[in-house]
């Protein structure tokens, strides 16, 4: 359960309050969740489990696993293991939205009903609070270094133990009052009402790139987290459970953000930052003491929700390092780089630099270096990695005939849509077919 609750940390992020929501509607509803649903049950736990496997098998980080279990050039292949950088890259500006959701919940008792005034309130919260912004940003960077300085089973492990049904039931609370509210029904045909017409190559290819980035793929963290699995542990089951606590949390969200929005009559269509610290706040404000108390909740969760993310990011890195050097020494040298990267994308976002360093982490991490690193650990799976190794592991969970058409399908099919998700972020496949 501490893996199923640590993976499903990492999974369960800051995206599911508007990410999953939004695409969500914009994709035809529940048609979209079906076949976001299909391809996390496909081609992200076929992944999923070859991950597991990697660190169940080793006992080690993710660079040693591919050296390992490598069936030819192993020293070439342990450079897979700089994927791992991509969770440091993502941290360090991960952690300026995670400040500004800690600030929030200062802010809870005094958000403005206007969205003028919500929209000045946002701006004037990232571009000249500076000082504050740097302090929570502190709070939150020492809030992660402390949880992974003890550890898998004592550190992070025991958060997500506390953390991840602390969220669940604060969000079953919100969702139960947002059932008194006339946007509620609203809110469920938006997200539930099948609309297939809206579903083209280009949602295929969102819910695909969702299905496989909000599953932690290709950063090693499913790999460090399994180094610590004993021989008794489902890994199926488990992957399916974490599987299904990220819909369900990514839904529930959903509901409640759309309930609030139907039945304020806002824009449904709004996302990211917008959506939250403007929209939301404003909705919450109108609702008196109650949305007070609402505001700091949802808050609460989705700070909840970003710590737990933050600690599976700079895990996988550590847990390399730690084969160097002390794990206070990798922390130090990890947290120096996230600290300073983390400022500059603080002071980008807030128009104090002449470039925009939030903006090109996210597009570098989220574009770039995100689908390659999936794309690597696919092409290792199928191609590199010892087939007894394999086998061992897979047939007896599977079966013979199960576990050769798992491979080939791991072999070919993931590869090619990893590819299609690469191509796509440059060059959008749908326009481009029109």
């Amino acid at each position: 359960m501490g893996f199923v609750l640590a993976l499903a940390g990492g999974a369960v992020g800051l995206g599911n309050a508007w990410k999953f929501p939004t695409m969500v509607g914009l994709n035809g509803g529940s048609a979209f969740v079906l076949l976001y649903l299909f391809l996390c049950l496909s081609l992200g736990l076929s992944l999923f489990l070859a991950e597991i496997a990697l660190g169940k098998i080793t006992k080690s980080d993710l660079a040693t696993s591919y050296f390992t279990l490598a069936r030819f050039k192993p020293n070439l292949c342990k450079l897979g293991g700089v994927f791992m950088l991509t969770g440091i890259f993502v941290l360090s500006f991960y952690l300026v939205i995670l400040s500004l959701v800690f600030h929030y919940i200062f802010l809870s008792f005094s958000l403005p009903n206007d969205i003028k005034e919500a929209g000045a309130l946002f701006q004037n919260t990232i571009s000249n609070d500076i000082f504050k912004s740097i302090l929570c940003f502190s709070f939150c960077f020492f809030a992660t270094i402390y949880v992974v300085s003890r550890g898998i089973i004592n550190g992070i492990e025991k958060l997500n133990v506390v953390l991840m049904p602390a969220l669940f039931v604060i969000l079953l609370l919100m969702l139960g009052f947002s059932l008194t509210q006339d946007g509620f029904l609203k809110a469920c045909e938006f997200l539930f009402k099948p609309d297939f017409s809206k579903l083209g190559l280009n949602s295929l290819l969102d819910a695909l790139g969702l299905s496989l980035f909000t599953l932690c793929l290709g950063i090693g963290c499913i790999s460090t987290y399994a180094a610590s699995l004993n021989n008794e542990t489902n890994i199926l089951s488990s992957s399916l459970f974490v599987v299904f606590i990220n819909l369900i949390i990514g839904l529930i969200m959903g509901l409640i953000v759309f309930t609030f929005i139907f039945t304020f009559g806002a824009n449904p269509n709004e996302s990211g930052a917008g959506l939250v610290f403007v929209s939301l706040t404003t909705l919450f404000a109108k609702l008196g003491l109650v949305g007070e108390i609402l505001a700091l909740s949802f808050f609460v969760a989705l700070f909840f929700a970003g710590i737990t993310s933050a600690v599976s990011m700079i895990e996988p890195f550590t847990f390399y390092l730690e084969r160097k050097m002390t794990r206070l020494k990798a922390l130090v040298l990890i947290g120096a780089f996230v600290y300073i990267i983390g400022i500059l994308a603080l002071l980008g976002m807030a128009g104090k630099l002449s470039f925009d360093a939030f903006g090109m982490l996210d597009f570098l991490t989220s574009n770039i270096m995100l689908p390659l690193g999936v794309l690597f650990s696919s092409i290792y799976a199928g191609f590199l990695m010892k087939r007894y190794s394999f086998f061992k592991i897979f047939l007896p969970m599977f079966g013979k005939k199960l576990t050769k058409f798992y491979f080939v399908f791991l072999k070919f099919v993931t590869p090619i849509a990893i590819i299609l998700i690469l191509i796509n972020n440059f060059y959008p496949l749908g326009s481009f077919l029109k």
